[in-house]
């Protein structure tokens, strides 16, 4: 089976609200693109991301056809980093502003997962980590997963001080190059979400340098 893998933009509206998470706009917000997509809430998982000291970044749910339709109106969804399915039609939904939402597709083994990889995540080897789990609980081989990375924000506008300074980008495929993914196999958006109009920027919204807070999000999908 194949993949559908996408990411949505500013035009179609926030996908999310950190202060009203079950703001109506944004659910006709996500029902409206899903839609556009021939999917509905109700086939979508939500990945709630939440954070805090003790919160290892590093925890990953698998979910089923039981879980769809979770998260897609409120917080009604157990928190995680990573979602993971083997299901057909199932989709895996992730709403991001500058973090890299990276979707791993093993089509040999039929398992999908979608991973937030923000600083937190990659400064505990998160996009490593997401590939050592596919490893472990379904035997998939690296360079059999194709991975799909969404647009973020620039090394210039958000460095990682603890990874030397350097970007999200650049550390993701340093982090990928160590788990063997093949670069060829690397699908990547590298639109700047601090300067590209077409997508949301939570930190240079708070630096008064974006007109709107809000999140894009990427979804994805066995089809």
């Amino acid at each position: 089976m194949g993949v559908v893998v996408a990411l949505s933009k500013v035009a179609d509206g926030s996908m999310y609200d950190r202060t009203q998470p079950e703001d109506q706009k944004v659910i006709e917000n996500r029902a409206t693109w899903l839609h556009s997509h021939g999917f509905s809430l109700d086939d979508a998982t939500r990945i709630y991301i939440t954070y805090g000291d003790d919160k290892t970044y590093k925890k990953y749910l698998e979910v089923n056809a039981t879980d769809m339709g979770k998260g897609m109106r409120a917080n009604d969804i157990e928190w995680a980093d990573a979602l993971v399915t083997t299901i057909p039609g199932q989709v895996l939904f992730l709403p991001v502003a500058d973090c890299i939402a990276t979707t791993f597709y093993d089509e040999a083994r039929g398992v999908l997962m979608l991973s937030h990889l923000g600083r937190h995540s990659l400064e505990v080897n998160g996009a490593v980590e997401s590939v050592r789990y596919l490893q472990t609980h379904y035997d998939s081989k690296p360079e059999d997963i194709q991975v799909w990375l969404s647009a973020s924000i620039s090394k210039d506008a958000y460095p990682i001080t603890k990874l030397d300074g350097k970007g999200m980008k650049e550390v993701i495929h340093e982090q990928l190059a160590k788990a063997g993914i093949v670069p060829e196999h690397i699908i990547e958006d590298a639109a700047d979400t601090g300067t590209n109009p077409e997508y949301f920027s939570h930190s240079e919204f708070l630096k008064g340098n974006k007109p709107s807070d809000g999140c894009h999000a990427m979804m994805a999908v066995i089809a």
